[in-house]
């Protein structure tokens, strides 16, 4: 009885579903690949080093594929003033291993010793932004005058690195007024970091560059937003700031000509203000999905003003192809997210602030300078950083990035990775875990 009970129970029991090959598993689904998949990115992307790898990788291949559109867009440039096809990328290449020297002191000097260097960056670059100003000392490039004459072919642009100093500076004053319980008042959240800022804007103005002001304001919103700045203090900050800019924009045909060129359509007048926009968007729709080739661009014969500067995601996007621009536009976005999550994770205020800073540089340069290729923005004169040719753009900003390493690689759990990754110490773990044998043993 007890034996015809259990073959009955047995029999109810479902049969197991088997798949076309006959197997007793259910066939997966696609839905459980793609779950699996993110879940394995997203452990990827909590590790330790993540950001640190991110940041380094990313950085070191916008400046190398930038090296190579600098030496492809500048080659008739180089020759139409009667120099070498190789001036422009020899000068860049200077500027990228200065920059890599000073990326590799950022990433290992400390976070105090950074924040040591604010007020004095600070002060040297406001004393070099006035001295720019002073006849027979600054020079005029572009209509711009925000240049100082090294000697030879070499100039600096002091306002360039006047976005790093505000940050460090910025991030300074805010973290240890945040130490103190201050920034819940209105006064301390915006003295004396908007009146320094302003100070630094207008001597930027002086000379007329309107591009790196926008940038410079993009970096103090930046810095009030991380310190939550109520919305209606950032609010008005940024009424009073759209006010100055829309009367520095009235007030010059050359800015209010560059306004009316977005979106342009059509052939331009070669006396018209919109021929290099128009020529920007023809050598990115001639690209195609793979471009035309490297170094084959037509555009770069004459037809595009700045093609290394400027507008060198245009030929970019002409030799290189859709395929080109999005592989930047990716690089730009890892850069960025990789920024974000150093600044969101740490608990240090003072790194906070500067990763926030950099970040917001960053990013907000590639939207203006990308956006004013594609003729969404207004074409503001800033060159697209770590890619564009100018060695002045380039320094400050490898020196930015470093300072993004120091602080991903300060991370406690990113510290305890890099220590379990010396050789001597994985030496002396797996020595440890060795059980010793009697001697007779082999």
């Amino acid at each position: 009885m007890p034996a015809e009970k259990s073959s009955a129970v047995r029999s109810r029991r479902p049969a197991p579903a088997r798949g076309a090959g006959g197997g007793s598993r259910a066939p997966r689904t696609p839905r459980g690949g793609v779950r699996r998949l993110y879940e394995q990115a997203r452990r990827a992307w909590d590790r330790p080093l993540t950001a640190y790898y991110v940041i380094l990788g990313s950085s070191l291949l916008i400046t190398v594929l930038g090296l190579v559109m600098v030496y492809s867009a500048s080659m008739i440039q180089a020759l139409n003033i009667d120099k070498s096809s190789t001036y422009f990328f020899g000068k860049q290449f200077v500027a990228a291993v200065i920059g890599g020297t000073l990326m590799l002191i950022a990433s290992r000097m400390p976070v105090k010793l950074h924040r040591g260097l604010a007020y004095p960056m600070l002060m040297i670059t406001v004393f070099l932004m006035v001295l720019v100003q002073v006849p027979g000392i600054g020079m005029s490039v572009n209509g711009n005058q925000n240049w100082l004459y090294l000697g030879g072919p070499f100039q600096l642009q002091p306002s360039e690195f006047g976005k790093l100093a505000l940050i460090l500076w910025g991030a300074d004053l805010l973290a240890r007024k945040q130490d103190k319980r201050l920034l819940t008042q209105w006064k301390h959240m915006l003295v004396p970091l908007v009146p320094v800022a302003f100070m630094l804007l207008g001597l930027i103005m002086l000379g007329g560059d309107m591009g790196t002001a926008i940038i410079l304001t993009a970096i103090l919103f930046g810095l009030l937003w991380l310190a939550g700045a109520p919305t209606r203090l950032f609010a008005g900050v940024l009424g009073f700031a759209a006010v100055i800019a829309f009367l520095l924009i009235w007030t010059s045909p050359n800015r209010m000509s560059r306004l009316s060129c977005m979106g342009v359509i059509g052939e331009p007048d070669p006396e018209a203000g919109c021929w290099q926009a128009a020529h920007g968007i023809y050598a990115l729709a001639s690209g195609g999905w793979f471009g035309s080739g490297l170094g084959a661009s037509v555009e770069k014969w004459g037809q595009l003003p700045e093609p290394h500067t400027d507008f060198i995601f245009a030929i970019t996007g002409e030799e290189l192809g859709l395929a080109g621009t999005l592989s930047v536009l990716a690089l730009f976005a890892a850069l960025g997210y990789a920024g974000i999550r150093v600044a969101g994770r740490t608990e240090d205020p003072f790194v906070r602030y500067a990763a926030g800073g950099v970040t917001t540089w960053i990013m907000a340069q590639a939207v203006i300078n990308i956006g004013a290729v594609l003729g969404l923005l207004p074409i503001a004169g800033v060159p697209l950083p770590l890619f564009s040719y100018g060695g002045s753009a380039l320094l400050p900003t490898m020196f930015a990035v470093g300072l993004m390493i120091a602080f991903a690689r300060n991370d406690p759990a990113a510290k305890a990775a890099l220590a379990m990754r010396r050789p001597g110490v994985t030496w002396k773990t797996m020595r440890r875990r060795v059980k010793k044998r009697p001697s007779g043993e082999r």
